[in-house]
């Protein structure tokens, strides 16, 4: 990208974030609502910031089958509600043990596991609260985005079963495949679903679904592979997690399983993958495109 259009992209990212913050603002007990603490844990986390790559990702979706998908950052906002749920849960001692998060404290170092657990299972069960009570579309859409979300955060291909391949890989030899086993699943599916749910929601037809499925198959797919990068490239301030974590706690990552390098150029060819994928859409996709090329070329 040119200057000029990171700086157009900069600009576009931080208002759909703004939207979809204002949109779990208005979802979110406020600190005041009883009981105080679990509000309190679950506004610490979710507003500490993050990049907001699932919601953007399926409002740009949305915008590209629709000019006026009414209320899409409603229905944005549960991708980051189950992201936000999935991250306090990581983070536990019982799971990846890190005390760093978008920055800061994670959430069990601040209000203590027992409030974390039950921060992160409030998120997740808002997320599909949500979901039964958006405006603008039809009881229909309504179940089909609850099936959708439900199986990218579940366990068969799914978030969980994901993190399940990932916790039982710590130790093993890398490996092509179990690589694919974890990441497909435990950071891919959330990114495809994310360019699902937005398209789902602005009316896509069945062609129009499967070509926005392999943009974000590609998308999700490219996301990993520098996440594992710039964990090994990149310090704990730059990440705002703990940096090298990975290698410490011998998970498979891409790095481990094809070198630096190698993970590079494939990221690469995943970026440039989504590109085709969208052809069809023509300059509708601009922002789809724009963000493939900003997971890919991102140094935090």
């Amino acid at each position: 990208m040119t200057p000029t259009q990171q700086a157009r992209l900069s600009d576009y990212l931080a208002e759909q974030v703004q939207s979809v913050d204002r949109a779990l603002d208005e979802w979110i007990p406020e600190e005041s609502v009883e009981p105080t603490t679990i509000h309190r844990a679950m506004r610490y986390s979710l507003f500490a910031g993050g990049k907001r790559i699932r919601p953007v990702l399926a409002v740009a979706a949305a915008h590209t089958v629709s000019p006026s998908p009414q209320g899409i950052e409603n229905a944005a906002a549960t991708l980051e509600l189950i992201h936000t749920y999935s991250l306090i849960h990581d983070d536990l001692p019982a799971l990846d043990n890190d005390d760093l998060r978008r920055g800061r404290p994670t959430c069990h170092k601040v209000f203590g596991e027992a409030m974390a657990i039950l921060a992160g299972d409030s998120l997740l069960t808002l997320a599909f609260e949500v979901l039964s009570r958006l405006k603008h579309v039809s009881a229909e859409k309504k179940i089909v985005l609850v099936e959708e979300l439900s199986r990218a955060a579940g366990t068969v291909g799914g978030m969980i079963g994901g993190q399940v391949n990932d916790i039982e890989g710590e130790g093993k030899e890398p490996s092509a495949l179990l690589l694919e086993s974890i990441h497909r699943a435990k950071t891919g599916a959330l990114l495809r679903a994310s360019v699902r749910m937005g398209a789902i929601y602005a009316g896509a037809t069945d062609a129009e679904l499967a070509v926005l499925s392999e943009y974000g198959e590609h998308v999700g797919l490219a996301f990993q592979i520098i996440d594992d990068v710039l964990d090994v490239e990149q310090t704990s301030d730059a990440l705002g997690k703990t940096a090298g974590k990975d290698q410490a706690q011998q998970k498979i990552t891409f790095p481990a399983v094809y070198g630096l390098e190698q993970s590079r150029m494939m990221a690469e060819k995943e970026r440039q993958a989504a590109h085709r994928a969208l052809n069809q859409f023509g300059e509708r996709a601009e922002r789809l495109r724009q963000i493939a090329d900003y997971i890919v070329l991102r140094s935090a």
